[in-house]
């Protein structure tokens, strides 16, 4: 839930703790580059996706947390039109951006869609903004999009960048400006790492690694790849994926992250989409490990994010759900809420991982009828796992627009991934049905 106060949306995870994804209901921030600074606090730069007919927006909201649990979004840090604007050159969109700090000064690195003048920087003291005076980064001839910077331990910084072959500099001391010397183009690309865009640097034990968005499955941008080396400019060897986001929405078309370590944690920052579409992406986060070697072992799409399991018997919003199967997707159906809509026969939904305890007696759902009748069978595991209960649900009429629906549920007791499976009465029919969250008793 949230409240809103002087422009921040306060976040709290009031019964489910460390939920994915990350941002509320009717805040749609994709592209998360997530750093810890000197504070203790975990930051997440992004992009702010508005609309389902093109990325992003000319706005960058910003995303704090002391705990991975309770997060506070700081709307409208940096803007390139309207209020805050910062970028007194163009007003085109703005997209995926970076930061780094450097002697108590913080840089914002954005991108635009204008081949003019696609990089900039703008700065603050505040790592929360808002940031100003956005000037022009001249790449030397490569001017695209997906700017990150990264500070070595001997405080050399380095500027990456690209699409299709990414691109990458020594940063100068002013960290504003490329050393022209340096510039260098494919340190990865799409044949030897499967790059796409979105590239993002750290070091971990002496490894460089460069996380990404990876097209190694599906020749589609879905997957959180990652390549490592032993210097930074490579040669950077194929590592694998750490999370792909395919069937999170019917539309879903790219990825785009971090990873940061966490009081001793690491994890994962990426992104799903809603709406069917390949826009409206929400920021997610999953923890991650490390082998000895430095390979990183994939993770699956959660609901729970970096918490636990999700309490069967809180309340447990449709929107968390980390799998979708058919035309279901997560849409705005309120300012403020968020459900799953325009649900048709045979479609599925996971939730993964809920956490029923020493069991649970009933299970309620709240619905938005459909055109017709149907049943909503609750299953543990897979979808071909043991059936929990089977739902009955109405047809919509003109008196109600909701009702909650509920069934006795089998026996049950610990942690599962829990489907929903929708069957419509007349297949043929467009149901349309919603479910806005589900509890057990």
């Amino acid at each position: 839930m949230k409240r809103l106060v002087q422009g921040v949306f306060f976040v709290f995870a009031a019964h489910l703790l460390g939920q994915n994804p990350i941002v509320p209901a009717g805040i749609y921030i994709a592209d998360p580059a997530a750093h810890v600074w000197d504070d203790g606090t975990l930051y997440v730069y992004g992009s702010l996706d508005e609309s389902t007919e093109y990325y992003c927006s000319w706005r960058h909201h910003i995303l704090e947390t002391d705990d991975l649990i309770n997060w506070t979004i700081h709307e409208n840090r940096f803007a390139s039109r309207g209020e805050n604007d910062a970028v007194p050159y163009n007003n085109t969109l703005l997209f995926a951006p970076d930061c780094m700090v450097r002697n108590g000064t913080y840089y914002l690195y954005y991108c635009q869609p204008d081949p003019k003048n696609a990089e900039g920087v703008a700065t603050s003291d505040n790592p929360i903004g808002p940031f100003a005076d956005g000037q022009p980064i001249d790449t030397h001839g490569h001017n695209q999009i997906d700017p990150n910077v990264f500070v070595d331990d001997d405080g050399s910084g380095y500027y990456v960048w690209g699409q299709f072959t990414m691109k990458m500099a020594r940063l100068k001391s002013n960290m504003i400006e490329l050393d022209a010397s340096t510039v260098k183009d494919s340190v990865l690309t799409e044949f030897d790492h499967f790059f796409h865009e979105g590239a993002f640097m750290t070091k971990r034990n002496g490894i460089y690694y460069l996380v990404y968005a990876d097209l190694s499955r599906a020749n589609m941008p879905t997957c959180i790849g990652y390549a490592k080396s032993d210097k930074p400019f490579g040669p950077y060897r194929y590592g694998g994926v750490i999370v792909d986001n395919n069937r999170c929405d019917p539309g879903n078309w790219n990825n785009h992250g971090s990873i940061a370590e966490f009081n001793g944690q690491w994890y994962v920052f990426y992104h799903r989409a809603t709406h069917n579409s390949k826009m409206m992406r929400k920021a997610c986060i999953e923890p991650i490990t490390f082998h000895p070697d430095g390979s990183i072992p994939e993770v699956l799409m959660t609901s729970q994010g970096a918490g636990a399991p999700l309490p069967a018997t809180s309340q447990i919003d449709a929107e968390r759900a980390c799998t979708l199967l058919g035309n279901i997707r997560i849409q705005l159906s309120e300012p403020n809420n968020e459900e799953l809509g325009e649900i048709q026969h045979e479609d599925r939904a996971l939730f993964r991982y809920i956490d029923f305890g020493d069991g649970v007696d009933r299970v309620m759902l709240q619905v938005a009828p459909g055109k017709t009748t149907g049943t909503i069978v609750v299953k543990q595991d897979m979808p071909w796992g043991p059936t929990l209960a089977e739902v009955r649900v109405s047809k919509r009429n003109a008196t109600k627009s909701r009702e909650t629906v509920t069934a006795a549920v089998k026996d049950v007791t610990g942690i599962h991934p829990l489907w929903l499976m929708f069957y419509s009465d007349a297949p043929e029919t467009d149901w349309n049905l919603a479910v806005d969250w589900l509890k057990f008793e």
